[in-house]
């Protein structure tokens, strides 16, 4: 991965930030104009690592700005799960193609994962509020949940808008993580110890099944849906 993480000198033209086909809490995703199959993370303007810095709080001003990149901590994290897991982990994750020039600032490159009509997958929230627990996503949920805790992958709390559905003939087939990689802890010692890793790769998985359980029992209370993880049908067309 580290020759696919130079970046690129030819600036690419993403077309203002109202051509993002998804908004999350600091950054923004474009198809990427040279690929359809690939995506563009870029940081938005106000949450630049220069504002998220200042607004911290004091003790963590301390850290070096980088720290406060959404974009170059993903990479770190992506080289370290390669470097851990190797190939297996993306059956799990998209592959990056690393850091590239925009008009809107550094962008970082990775797979943008579509159904085989050629649409934009759903997140797993979208797709539950949608459709419903049913046998196809169960089963999804089931490969998925085997290999995650197999391969200890490590993640923060697995949120239901980080994680995407990828659908062949309209039904579920693969899963998908996308954001909040990496272990949370300061000292990591599950990228040391694999039983340790599969093990809290597994309360990961307990903790999404409490996640999804509360999100169908939300909608059978008329309850919101929330504002992360839908995408329009205009957007997933891009």
């Amino acid at each position: 991965m580290s020759n696919d993480l130079i970046q690129q000198r030819d600036v690419v033209t993403l077309g203002g930030v109202d051509a993002a086909f998804a908004r999350g809490g600091n950054r923004l995703c474009f198809v990427d104009p040279r690929s359809p199959e690939r995506c563009i993370k870029t940081l938005r303007a106000d949450r630049s690592p220069a504002a998220k810095r200042r607004a911290a709080p004091l003790f963590k001003r301390l850290k070096p700005l980088a720290s406060f990149d959404d974009n170059r901590q993903e990479a770190r994290v992506f080289r370290r799960i390669e470097r851990r897991i190797g190939q297996e982990a993306f059956e799990l994750i998209p592959r990056l193609h690393g850091f590239v020039s925009t008009d809107l600032g550094e962008g970082l490159c990775c797979d943008l994962l579509r159904d085989d009509d050629g649409r934009i997958a759903l997140s797993l929230k979208q797709y539950l509020w949608q459709r419903g627990r049913d046998r196809w996503v169960e089963s999804a949920l089931a490969r998925f949940g085997e290999r995650w805790r197999t391969l200890g992958m490590p993640s923060r709390r697995l949120l239901l808008h980080n994680m995407v559905v990828q659908c062949r003939d309209g039904r579920a087939e693969r899963l998908y993580v996308i954001d909040g990689l990496g272990w949370p802890d300061m000292l990591p010692l599950a990228d040391l110890v694999p039983a340790l890793a599969r093990r809290k790769a597994g309360q990961r998985l307990r903790d999404l099944d409490n996640a999804i359980e509360q999100l169908l029992a939300r909608q059978a209370r008329h309850g919101d849906f929330g504002i992360h993880g839908w995408l329009p049908d205009a957007r997933r067309e891009c």
